[in-house]
């Protein structure tokens, strides 16, 4: 196993913290660090964002909601933007204004639903 691969399992191993503020954002440099562990995965904004490309709506839907049951397992929730074909998933900690390790584990949690 390289070590992004181990990395990923790393965060995707994780569970979430609950997070109601009070905590400062991941700073930029923490941001960098951790994200190029991350495939797909860019940094716009305050969040962190991925689009996935499927087959058809049968195969967009089933990947929602995969998403719902993660976030609903995390008690972290992305906001999802829809489309025939496509799912953009974009994470951000709304109790921080900025990132936070939880988007992270969310994010390399959702690329391992579609990893064989």
């Amino acid at each position: 196993m390289d070590k992004k691969t181990e990395a990923v399992c790393d965060l995707s191993a994780k569970k979430c913290k609950p997070c109601e503020g009070g905590v400062p954002p991941m700073s930029e440099e923490e941001i960098r660090r951790v994200i190029v562990k991350l495939d797909g995965w860019e940094l716009v904004e305050k969040k962190i964002v991925k689009t996935y490309t499927f087959k058809d709506y049968y195969q967009t839907m089933a990947f929602v909601n995969a998403v719902a049951w993660v976030s609903h397992q995390e008690n972290h929730h992305p906001d999802l933007e829809v489309s025939y074909k496509q799912c953009k998933v974009n994470y951000t900690t709304h109790a921080i204004n900025g990132l936070s390790e939880n988007d992270f584990i969310c994010a390399a949690k959702v690329n391992a639903l579609l990893t064989p």
